[in-house]
C-alpha cells in the first residue's frame, strides 16, 4: 500500500489551488482525479469572470473569501502569465423602479469591503455603450475575465514543482477511516491502495459521493444536494456590441441573463438556471436550442438591438448548490475536523460562483481548518476593488 500525507480528491480549479497551497507548506500531496484531464467538470463551464464580492450577505464565506481571493488572483495571474483582463462590469438597471436596488447592491458591496463601485447615469452610460438600454447603472472597475484552464495549468505546475503528484482516470472507489488516517480505494487502469493522514474533498460536482462513501463520517454532516444548470448562448455572427460586461439587476437563484466577455472578444449570453434537483449520474451537458427562446426578451431589456435568430448554443455547466428554488441562497461550506470530528479531514460543498475567483482564499481557508496558519485571509480586512 503506497502511503502519503494528503490526498486531494479532485483536480479542479479548487483541487488545484488546494493542492498547491498544501504542496508549498511541505506536504507530500497526491491529488485523484477520475476525469482523463484536470478542470473539466465546473472550472471549466462557468462565465470565466474574476468576480468582485459585490452581491453577497456580508459575513459569509462567499464575501470574506471572493474579495482577499480576487486581488490574490491579479496578483498571481499577472506573476504566472495567466492571460486576463480587467473588462470592468456595468450594473444595469433597465427602468427607473430599478434604481433603488442599484443603491442596496452599493451598498451591500461597500459593507463587503468593495469601495469603487461608481454610479453612472443612463447619458454617461450609454456614451460609453452605445448599444445599452438603460436608466442608470454601476460600474465595477475591477471586474475582470480570465483564462480559466490557463489557471489551472499554471495552480497544477507550481504543485508540482513543490513535490506534488497528479493522478488522472482514478477515481475514489471506497475510503474508511484508520487510527493514523485513511485507507483509500482508488480505481482506473491500475487500481491501487493509499493510506494518508489528510484527505480533502474538492469533488466538486462529485464530492457529495467521495463523503457518502467515507466510512466513519456521520451521514448527518452530508448536506443534501441540488444541481442548478446554467445554458449559455453566443452570437451567431460578430463581435460583442459591448466593450464590458454587463449584468441586470440580480434575480433568483443567480445573477440574471448577463453578458460576458471572453479573452477574444466575443459575446456570451447566461447562464439561465434550469434545476436538475439531484440527479444519479451522468450530467447532460447538452443546451436546447428552444431556450434560447426565454433569453431573447431578458436581453433585450438591457440590449434591444438583438437580432431574431441570433442567439445559437454556445455551453452549459452544472453548479453543486446547497438551496433549491425559492430558497435564500446558501453559503459555500468549508467543513473541518471542528464540524464533523474526524481528523485530517476537510469536505467542501457546493462551491459554486465565485469558486473560480476565490480559489486561491479557498485554499487557504482549508489550511486553516488543518490547523496552518493563514497566508491571504489575514488580508482580507480594507481590501480594494471589485
Amino acid at each position: 500500500m503506497e502511503r502519503v500525507e494528503c490526498v486531494v480528491v479532485g483536480a479542479g480549479v479548487v483541487g488545484l489551488a488546494v493542492a498547491r497551497r498544501l504542496a508549498r507548506a511541505g506536504r507530500e500531496v497526491i491529488v485523484l482525479e477520475a476525469a482523463d484531464a484536470i478542470g473539466t467538470g465546473t472550472s471549466s463551464r462557468n462565465s470565466e469572470v474574476i468576480h468582485a464580492g459585490i452581491y453577497y450577505p456580508t459575513g459569509s464565506l462567499r464575501a470574506r473569501l471572493c474579495v482577499p481571493g480576487r486581488d490574490a488572483l491579479y496578483d498571481y495571474c499577472a506573476a504566472h502569465g495567466v492571460e486576463h483582463r480587467r473588462v470592468g462590469k456595468l450594473i444595469v438597471a433597465t427602468e427607473e423602479n430599478q434604481l433603488p436596488k442599484l443603491a442596496a447592491i452599493r451598498a451591500q458591496a461597500a459593507a463587503n469591503g468593495v469601495t469603487d463601485l461608481t454610479e453612472i447615469d443612463a447619458a454617461t452610460a450609454r456614451a460609453w455603450e452605445p448599444n445599452l438600454r438603460t436608466a442608470g447603472a454601476l460600474l465595477s472597475p475591477s471586474t475582470g475575465i480570465i483564462d480559466s484552464h490557463g489557471l489551472m495549468l499554471a495552480l497544477l505546475g507550481d504543485a508540482e514543482e513543490a513535490g506534488a503528484m497528479l493522478a488522472l482516470l482514478s477515481p475514489l472507489t471506497r475510503s474508511h477511516r484508520t487510527a493514523s488516517g485513511f485507507e483509500l480505494e482508488v480505481g482506473g487502469a491500475e487500481p491501487m491502495r493509499i493510506a494518508c493522514s489528510t484527505l480533502i474533498n474538492a469533488g466538486g460536482l462529485g464530492a457529495w459521493g467521495v463523503a457518502r462513501g467515507l466510512e466513519g463520517l456521520d451521514p448527518a454532516h452530508v448536506p443534501p444536494r441540488v444541481l442548478a444548470k446554467g445554458n449559455y448562448y453566443a452570437l451567431a455572427a460578430g463581435r460583442s456590441p459591448f466593450s464590458r460586461l454587463v449584468y441586470p439587476v440580480p434575480v433568483e437563484g443567480g445573477l440574471g441573463v448577463h453578458l460576458t466577455l471572453d479573452l477574444a472578444g466575443q459575446a456570451r449570453f447566461g447562464p439561465d438556471v434550469e434545476w436538475l434537483g439531484d440527479v444519479e449520474g451522468t450530467v447532460d451537458y447538452a443546451v436546447d436550442p428552444t431556450r434560447a427562446d426565454s433569453f431573447y426578451g431578458a436581453v433585450r431589456a438591457y440590449w434591444p438591438g438583438l437580432p431574431d435568430g441570433a442567439l445559437v448554443p454556445a455551453y452549459s455547466g452544472v453548479r453543486p448548490k446547497l438551496s433549491g428554488p425559492g430558497q435564500q441562497q446558501a453559503d459555500f461550506l468549508i467543513q473541518g475536523p471542528d464540524t464533523h470530528g474526524v481528523d485530517g479531514l476537510v469536505n467542501l460543498f457546493g462551491i459554486e460562483s465565485p469558486g473560480l475567483t476565490s480559489c486561491l482564499a479557498i485554499a487557504d481557508a482549508v489550511a486553516m481548518a488543518l490547523g496552518e496558519a493563514p497566508e491571504i485571509l489575514n488580508h482580507s480586512q480594507g481590501s480594494q476593488g471589485s
